[in-house]
C-alpha cells in the first residue's frame, strides 16, 4: 500500500493509456478554445502541463469496449491554481466538444447560486471569445434566471445548479462538475445528481474542490474515500483521486512545499509574493495558520472547524528517542476515560520534566468480542493495532473494572505516580481498588465547567510546543477526531466532542486533558479549581443553561 496520496504521475512523464484517442481529442479541443484572460497568441486557452496530464488521465484510459475506465474524479487543488478555468473547459467538452451527447445534460453544481454562477460565467465567457462558438450555441444567463448553454446542433446543454436551491430530481446528466464540495450544505443535491446519473450509461463526475474543515459533511466523506483509493487502502479503478495536499511532516512555511502542492506556481500563479505575505501573518496567529494550511496547502482541518490545536504542532512533538524507561524518576499523573459498554477505554500518563515539558504515553483497551466487525464498520485497524501491541484487547463483550485497575496499579509500581484522575460517574469499582492499594485518586466530573480547565491546559501545552511523545497512532487519531466548541455565551467555555463518523473516538484526548491538567497544575497557570466558589457556581449555571 502506498504511503503517499500525492499524484506523482502528474510529473513523472509516465505513459497514460489512450487506446481510442479520446484523451488526445480532449486535449485538442481544449487547446482550440480561447480564454478572455489568456496572454497567449490570439487568446488561446492555456492548457498547462499539469492540466494536460489530468485531462489525458481522465479521458484517455478506456475499457476494451470503449466505455470509460474513470467514472469519478476527485480533484483537490489549493486556491489560485485556476481550477475554475479547467473545470469550465471540461464542462464544455461535454456540451460542444467531442464528449457531447445529443440532447445530453452537463451540469455545473455548486454550494450556492453565486458559486455556481462563477463556473458557468467562466464557461460562457470562453464561448463568447470565439465567434464560431457563439454562432453554434445559445447562452441564457440573465440575472436571477436559470443559466444554461445549449448547443444548436445537437441540443446538448450545460446547466448551473446549486445545493441551496430547489431539489434537482428529474435531471439525467451524463456529466457533472461538482464545485467546492466542502462547502455544500446537506445531501439533497448530491443524492439527486447521483440518482440521475444512474439512469444514464457511461457517465462522468468530476469533483473539483479545495480542502475543507470538519468531518460532518459530504465533502469529507469523499475526501476520505479518495485518500484511501490514492494510498491503495481501497481498490477502485473507476475512481481517480488527484490530491494536491501537504503531508504529515511537511513544513508549512517551506516554499519548496508550496511549489509541490501548488502546481500553478511553476507558471506564475498563485502569486508567490502574496503567499509569502499571508504566511508571515500566519506565523504567530493560529487561526490564520489554519486558513493558510487549508486554502493554500490543501490540508483538511481535523474534525473541527475550530481545531483544538494544529496536528502538525502535535506531530512536531514526536521524539525518536522516546523511551518509557527514561521517565521512571519523573513525577507522573494519570488521566483515565472509561468506556460505558463495548467502547474504548484510555489511560494516559503525563510526566513533567524539570524544564516544563510534558511527556505523554497512552494505553488503550477494547473488548475482544466482535473486534473484526467493529474494525470493518469503523474502517479502523483494530486488529493490526492489537497485533502491533498498541491496543490491549480484553476477552469478552465488555472491559471489566479489574482489568483497568490492575493496569493502573502496575503503572504505579513502575513510575512515580502522584495522582490518578477519573470522572467518578463510571469509576467507582476502579477507584475503590486503587485506594485500597494506596493510590491517590482525584475525581473530576466531565461537565463543561470542570473540563474547561483541563482542555485549555492541554491546548496550551501542545501549542506551546512543550509536549513530547512517541507518536502513538491511536492517540493521534483521537486528537484528530476532536470537535471543539467554544461557547462564548457560557463564560467562553471550551468543550470537546467527537464527530459523527463511526471512527471518531476521543477517549485518548479526554484522558490526556485530565493528565496534563494535573501535570501542569504547578506551572503558575490558573485552573478552573482556582476560582472563587461563587464564580465557579456562576459558570456552572451558565454552562448548564447553554
Amino acid at each position: 500500500m502506498a504511503k503517499s496520496a500525492f499524484p506523482d504521475w502528474i510529473y513523472d512523464g509516465s505513459p497514460i493509456p489512450d487506446p481510442f484517442g479520446y484523451g488526445q481529442e480532449a486535449v485538442d479541443f481544449i487547446q482550440a478554445l480561447k480564454h478572455p484572460a489568456s496572454p497567449a497568441p490570439k487568446g488561446r486557452f492555456q492548457l498547462f502541463d499539469f492540466q494536460e496530464r489530468m485531462t489525458r488521465r481522465i479521458y484517455g484510459p478506456r475499457n476494451p469496449d470503449g466505455s470509460r475506465a474513470v467514472r469519478t474524479v476527485f480533484l483537490m487543488l489549493p486556491r489560485g491554481n485556476r481550477k475554475t478555468s479547467i473545470a469550465a473547459a471540461w464542462a464544455l467538452l461535454h456540451t460542444i466538444g467531442p464528449e457531447a451527447r445529443p440532447a445530453g445534460q452537463a451540469i455545473f453544481a455548486a454550494s450556492d447560486r453565486e458559486q455556481a454562477g462563477i463556473g458557468f460565467k467562466e464557461a460562457a465567457n470562453i464561448v463568447r471569445e470565439d465567434h464560431r462558438l457563439v454562432a453554434a450555441t445559445r447562452i441564457y444567463d440573465a440575472h436571477n434566471s436559470a443559466k444554461k448553454i445549449i448547443s444548436r446542433s445537437n441540443k446538448a446543454e450545460l446547466l448551473a445548479v446549486s445545493s441551496d436551491g430547489a431539489a434537482q430530481h428529474g435531471k439525467t446528466p451524463s456529466f457533472v462538475l461538482v464545485d467546492e464540495i466542502h462547502a455544500w450544505k446537506g445531501r439533497d443535491l448530491w443524492e439527486a445528481l447521483k440518482s440521475g446519473m444512474a439512469k444514464v450509461p457511461d457517465t462522468l463526475m468530476i469533483i473539483a474542490t479545495t480542502a475543507g474543515r470538519g468531518q460532518e459533511n459530504i465533502g469529507f466523506e469523499l475526501f476520505d474515500y479518495a485518500h484511501k483509493v490514492a494510498t491503495g487502502e481501497i481498490a477502485d479503478p473507476s475512481f481517480l483521486p488527484i490530491i494536491f495536499q501537504a503531508e504529515s511532516g511537511d513544513d508549512w512555511r517551506s516554499e519548496e512545499i508550496w511549489h509541490k502542492i501548488n502546481p500553478g506556481l511553476a507558471h506564475g500563479f498563485p502569486d508567490l509574493g502574496g503567499l509569502r505575505t499571508i504566511a508571515n501573518e500566519a506565523e504567530h496567529r493560529p487561526a490564520e495558520r489554519f486558513a493558510f494550511q487549508q486554502f493554500h496547502l490543501n490540508i483538511w482541518q481535523a474534525a473541527s472547524r475550530d481545531p483544538l490545536f494544529d496536528m502538525q504542532v502535535w506531530d512536531a512533538g514526536q521524539d525518536a528517542n522516546f523511551d518509557l524507561a527514561d521517565l521512571e524518576a519523573l513525577p507522573c499523573w494519570i488521566g483515565v476515560d472509561l468506556s460505558r459498554s463495548g467502547d474504548l477505554t484510555a489511560i494516559v500518563a503525563a510526566w513533567r520534566h524539570d524544564d516544563g515539558r510534558i511527556s505523554l504515553h497512552p494505553w488503550f483497551f477494547l473488548p475482544g468480542d466482535g473486534i473484526e466487525e467493529k474494525a470493518r464498520l469503523e474502517q479502523v485497524p483494530y486488529t493490526r493495532w492489537r497485533d502491533d501491541g498498541l491496543l490491549n484487547v480484553i476477552d469478552g463483550p465488555v472491559i471489566e473494572p479489574d482489568a483497568i485497575a490492575d493496569k493502573i496499579i502496575d503503572i504505579c509500581g513502575t513510575y512515580d505516580v502522584r495522582e490518578v484522575v477519573f470522572d467518578p460517574s463510571l469509576a467507582g469499582p476502579v477507584m475503590g481498588k486503587l485506594m485500597d492499594h494506596g493510590v491517590n485518586v482525584l475525581q473530576v466530573r466531565q461537565t463543561p465547567v470542570n473540563m474547561h480547565g483541563p482542555i485549555c491546559d492541554l491546548e496550551r501545552v501542545v501549542n506551546g510546543k512543550r509536549v513530547r511523545h512517541g507518536a502513538h497512532p491511536i492517540l493521534r487519531q483521537h486528537f484528530d477526531s476532536v470537535v471543539v466548541k467554544r461557547a462564548t455565551n457560557a463564560g467562553a467555555l471550551t468543550t470537546m466532542h467527537k464527530g459523527t463518523r463511526h471512527s471518531n473516538h476521543i477517549d485518548g484526548a479526554v484522558a490526556s486533558a485530565l493528565a496534563v491538567f494535573r501535570a501542569a497544575a504547578n506551572d503558575n497557570q490558573p485552573s478552573i479549581f482556582d476560582l472563587d466558589p461563587d464564580e465557579y457556581d456562576r459558570l456552572q449555571d451558565e454552562a448548564e443553561a447553554a
